[in-house]
């Protein structure tokens, strides 16, 4: 059983439909209270769909990107009316800048960190299932370009060792000899990656892939599981956005930093917000118990 069967085993557009809510809300929701629930939830989840193995090395890289991101902001923008100090060249070092460039860094991270989750679960055919018949040679596109990182990643870890059997080790010589052996392994793994892409191509279209009228075989069926999940990511993702259409979740860095009172509604915003953020959570969570279940009926 894969690692992320769990969330992954639902229907592609319950998929597709929860990953759109969440880089969304990620993207446009510049609250505080909002961008830590994003992250929060992201590196949760990706907790979930990794089974914890190598969790850390997924997501070492968040601070650093958060800590560059708080540190150049204040260097470009230098808007808002609490001044820390004055930069060499004259221009002013404010809080609401630091602030924000804080809150641009943790939108970032949190949003590379679900595309990460992403790429776990909405495999490439997924993908071609929900929009071949729509949009046929973008969907191949994007299905090719989901796949092509881990697949890149493998080829280029096979050619190295090839290339570490001839003698040939990235790691070890001279600093020419390094860079010329890095460059030869880069040249065939890209070479590798565009042949593979044209075969692909032309395979698809061998097939009669994009044509009207085509029909297709599908393994995905739509359950009840699936309509209840739907249901639950469409009514706590209509409840987040007309929150934040009405301006409970509004928040402003500049001139100064001011955001929207906290109030009862917010509050039940914001559990909503986690929530629907933590829906593989819930399905592993789920899960874990059935199987806990049958073993102790066994």
């Amino acid at each position: 059983m894969p690692e992320q069967a769990a969330f992954s085993a639902c229907h592609p557009a319950v998929i597709f439909l929860y990953f759109t809510l969440v880089l969304l809300f990620s993207m446009f929701l510049m609250h505080p209270v909002c961008l830590l629930i994003s992250l929060f939830c992201a590196v949760c989840c990706l907790s979930v769909l990794t089974r914890g193995h190598g969790l850390w090395r997924s997501v070492a890289w968040v601070l650093p990107v958060v800590a560059v991101t708080a540190l150049i902001n204040p260097l470009f923008n230098h808007a808002g009316i609490t001044v820390l100090c004055y930069l060499p060249h004259g221009n002013a070092l404010t809080g609401e800048s630091l602030v924000y460039g804080l809150a641009a860094g943790i939108m970032l991270a949190a949003v590379l960190v679900w595309f990460q989750c992403c790429s776990r679960v909405l495999r490439s055919d997924q993908f071609v299932y929900l929009f071949g018949r729509v949009i046929p040679a973008l969907s191949l596109v994007l299905s090719m370009a989901l796949r092509l990182i881990p697949r890149f990643r493998a080829q280029l870890k096979a050619v190295s060792e090839a290339q570490q059997g001839l003698g040939r080790d990235v790691f070890k010589g001279t600093l020419r000899q390094r860079l010329r052996t890095a460059v030869t392994v880069f040249s065939v793994t890209l070479t590798w990656a565009l042949e593979n892409a044209i075969e692909t191509a032309q395979s698809m279209k061998s097939r009669g892939y994009g044509l009207p009228g085509r029909t297709s075989f599908s393994i995905y069926r739509f359950t009840r599981r699936d309509r209840m999940a739907l249901a639950w990511l469409l009514m706590g993702g209509f409840y987040v956005f007309c929150a934040s259409l009405s301006g409970a979740l509004e928040f402003t860095y500049y001139p100064t930093l001011q955001g929207a009172a906290i109030t009862p509604f917010t509050v039940s915003v914001y559990l909503v917000y986690l929530a629907v953020s933590l829906t593989p959570v819930f399905f592993h969570w789920k899960e874990a118990g059935q199987w806990r279940c049958l073993n102790c009926a066994g």
